[in-house]
């Protein structure tokens, strides 16, 4: 419960741990349980799991232990969240109430991720259709230059030593 109140975002592989990890301490005990006489290791837990499951003493525990355990963790995450909020949650209040964070980010030194978080509420201008874009990949070696990047290498000749000098 702790690792679900320290995560971000909510996945399935979240899930699965959180929720898994619980179910795997019950099928364990089920499991280890059954084995005694198979397996001579662990006789005092032949039978256990009717024991602990049928008793109301384990259930009370199982839901108040965490509770109260996590109970400090709470009320200081609702503390720092409402009080002192995050310029992470300040971003994502915005978004759930559908207005522009520029106004949260622009107060603060823009991280890389809070650049990309302005751009995406930015409006798009439509482009020039009379504006020609250039053509090519970025780093191109054929961009109209004098002599093209094939032209050269077929001029290279290997069997000469290289200049020296450099």
């Amino acid at each position: 419960f702790k690792a679900g109140l320290e995560t971000d975002s909510w996945t399935l592989a979240t899930h699965l741990s959180i929720w898994g990890s619980i179910a795997m301490w019950f099928i364990f005990v089920l499991v280890y349980s059954q084995f005694w006489p198979m397996i001579p290791v662990g006789a005092e837990m032949t039978q256990m799991y009717k024991q602990v499951l049928s008793s109301p003493l384990f259930w009370f525990g199982l839901i108040l232990i965490p509770m109260t355990s996590l109970l400090l963790d709470i009320v200081v995450k609702v503390m720092r969240n409402t009080i002192a909020k995050s310029q992470t949650e300040q971003v994502r209040e915005c978004e759930a109430k559908n207005k522009d964070p520029t106004k949260v980010i622009a107060g603060n030194r823009l991280t890389e991720t809070a650049r990309l978080l302005k751009n995406v509420f930015r409006r798009s201008t439509r482009l020039n259709p009379d504006v020609e874009l250039a053509h090519g990949y970025a780093f191109s070696q054929e961009e109209h230059g004098v002599m093209g990047q094939g032209e050269i290498i077929r001029q290279y000749d290997t069997t000469q030593p290289k200049p020296g000098g450099f």
